[in-house]
C-alpha cells in the first residue's frame, strides 16, 4: 500500500486516494484550531475567555493522555503501514479535543439571548468538523471505532464540566483580573458580557475618529 505524509505532522494517506488526502488535512484541525485561533487569538485580542477555553483543551488533552498511558490499548493493526504503533490508541486525542471545542463552542454561543442564525451557524460546524475528525482517524486508520468514541465522550463530559466551572466559579473572577496590575499591563480584558463585539469596537473606532478629528479642527 503506497502511503504519502503530510509532511507538516507525518499524517499519512494512500497516495491516490483523494478523500484520504482531504482527511489526513481534517486530522489536523487540532493544531491549526490551537496555533492558528487561540494562539493568535489571545496574542491580539487579550480575552479571557478564549483564554480560559484554551486552557480547558490543554487540561482536557493531559487528561486524555493520562487515561491512554494507564489503559495502554494498542492501535489497529494498520498503525504498522503507518508507522504509528509507539504510541496507545484509546482515547482517541483527536476526538476528545475536537468534541470538547465543540461543545464548549456550542455553550459559549449558546448562552446569550436571542440566538442568532450566526451562533447555529458556528455551533453546527464546530460539530460538523468533529465528526469529520472523528471519522478521519478511523479511516486513515490510526484508531478504531471503538478508540474515536471514547475520546469523543471524554471530550463532551470535560468539555461541559469545564463550561460550568469557567462560569460558575472563574468568571466571577473576571473584573479583579482586568483590574490587576498584570491585567492592566497586558490590557487583558472580558468583552463577554457584549452581544455584539464587532459592533460594539466598530462604532467606539468611529465616534473615536470623529472627537479626534473635532479635536484637531478646535485646535
Amino acid at each position: 500500500m503506497a502511503l504519502k505524509a503530510v509532511t507538516l505532522t507525518h499524517v499519512r494517506y494512500e497516495r491516490e486516494d483523494k478523500l484520504g488526502h482531504f482527511l489526513a488535512w481534517v486530522s489536523l484541525l487540532p493544531v491549526f484550531i490551537s496555533l492558528g485561533g487561540f494562539v493568535s487569538h489571545i496574542l491580539l485580542r487579550r480575552e479571557l475567555h478564549p483564554v480560559f477555553f484554551f486552557i480547558g483543551l490543554i487540561l482536557s488533552h493531559l487528561s486524555n493522555d493520562f487515561v491512554k498511558d494507564s489503559v495502554k490499548q494498542s492501535r489497529p493493526h494498520t498503525c504498522e503501514a503507518l508507522e504509528f504503533c509507539d504510541s496507545h490508541g484509546w482515547p482517541s486525542s483527536h476526538s476528545n479535543y475536537m468534541f470538547f471545542f465543540a461543545v464548549y463552542l456550542t455553550l459559549l454561543r449558546l448562552r446569550c439571548r436571542p440566538i442568532s442564525k450566526c451562533d447555529l451557524a458556528v455551533a453546527l460546524g464546530s460539530w460538523t468538523l468533529a465528526f469529520l475528525t472523528m471519522f478521519s482517524r478511523v479511516y486513515l486508520g490510526y484508531h478504531t471505532v471503538g478508540q474515536v468514541v471514547a475520546g469523543a465522550g471524554l471530550g463532551i463530559v470535560l468539555g461541559g464540566t469545564w463550561f460550568w466551572i469557567v462560569n460558575s466559579v472563574i468568571a466571577g473572577c473576571f473584573p479583579a483580573i482586568e483590574e490587576s496590575a498584570i491585567g492592566r499591563f497586558f490590557y487583558i480584558k472580558d468583552t463577554s458580557h457584549i452581544r455584539n463585539v464587532l459592533k460594539f469596537e466598530y462604532e467606539n473606532a468611529r465616534a473615536a475618529r470623529k472627537a479626534f478629528q473635532r479635536k484637531e479642527a478646535t485646535d
